[in-house]
């Protein structure tokens, strides 16, 4: 098996849940001018993943000029213009091809597309990976005990699940969380010091990647105030403390333990560590809305996805926004989001 090949000039985009809005978003956005000349990044190429005739009935009626053509990754043909490339990962039959329809069927299918992807990722055939809307409840219906892309990254690149995080990019903030989707009280339990240090290692890496040399880490504490010295709980003291401690000897710039709603204001801090999903959900959804990104780090490889949900509601439809899949797009290929909320 090759390495991971992070300069390679491929972008591999999988469609998501073929029965919402992923397909049509994907579609879009493949045939919008991506990286114009103000990215001054490298020129990328955008290949589909998924069912071929899934995105054959999008391009058809979104962009009916665009002819749909099937490739191989490990041999490449040269662009064409007028032409939407397309790694055929056949998984949905005909049937269960229903827009807006929540289904077990379409759950393998997101699966089947995404994990096609990160293969082409191991190989070195792409240089990132970028996943359209998944369905948690469709997934799960299907038999997969499944809770977010970072887990599942984890699993098709061979790493433990606990050392893969979730870095959401939008409204100038840069968020990585320490735990994800699970219930409050299991996730407090869950939270100690190596999570904290190997979450901030990961989104450093991450921020050296896309062009920050020595990014400055902003620890949120875990209580309000980040325990007050005690007074609101010793967990600070005994785990984000020590953390930050740690961290500081391996390098790293960090400020805090600090409580959540003091770090959000420091305007010097590049990349925050949230302890718990809302922590750091909220204020990049309250400024971004659904134009926020998520990375997912510590697997080895470029992984992205957009920050919004599948959409079953407007499926179907071609009413769906392509803007976010665009920012996150940007994101792998400079570093950037939308030039207008550059974080």
């Amino acid at each position: 098996m090759k390495q991971p090949n992070s300069h390679s000039p491929v972008i591999a985009l999988a469609i998501g849940d073929p029965n919402g809005i992923g397909p049509e978003i994907a579609v879009k956005a493949v045939t919008q001018s991506v990286f114009d000349a103000a990215d001054a990044g490298p020129q990328r190429r955008v290949v589909l993943f998924g069912d071929a005739y899934v995105i054959q009935w999008y391009a058809q009626r979104c962009c009916p000029g665009m002819t749909v053509r099937q490739v191989r990754v490990d041999d490449l043909p040269d662009a064409e213009s007028g032409a939407i490339d397309v790694v055929d990962v056949a998984s949905l039959s005909a049937s269960a091809f229903l827009p807006g329809k929540v289904a077990a069927a379409a759950g393998t299918a997101t699966l089947a597309y995404v994990g096609a992807a990160l293969a082409a990722a191991r190989e070195g055939c792409v240089g990132a990976v970028i996943a359209c809307p998944h369905s948690e409840t469709a997934i799960n219906a299907s038999g997969v005990r499944f809770s977010g892309y970072p887990g599942f990254v984890a699993q098709e690149m061979g790493v433990p699940a606990d050392d893969v995080y979730l870095l959401l990019v939008g409204g100038g903030l840069r968020i990585v969380h320490v735990t994800l989707h699970e219930g409050l009280v299991s996730a407090l339990a869950r939270i100690d010091q190596r999570h904290v240090v190997q979450a901030a290692r990961a989104a450093a890496q991450t921020l050296r990647w896309i062009g920050i040399e020595r990014p400055v880490v902003g620890l949120m504490g875990i209580n309000p105030h980040a325990g007050e010295g005690g007074l609101f709980g010793r967990d600070d003291i005994d785990i984000t403390e020590p953390a930050a401690r740690q961290l500081r000897d391996d390098g790293i710039d960090v400020i805090g333990p600090q409580g959540a709603d003091l770090l959000l204001t420091n305007p010097t801090v590049d990349v925050f560590v949230a302890m718990y999903h809302d922590q750091g959900h909220i204020p990049v959804k309250l400024r971004a809305g659904r134009h926020s990104a998520a990375l997912s780090v510590g697997a080895g490889v470029v992984f992205s996805s957009v920050g919004h949900g599948s959409g079953f509601d407007i499926a179907g439809t071609l009413q769906a926004d392509a803007a976010p899949l665009l920012g996150a797009l940007r994101l792998v290929a400079t570093g950037t989001l939308f030039p207008a909320q550059a974080a």
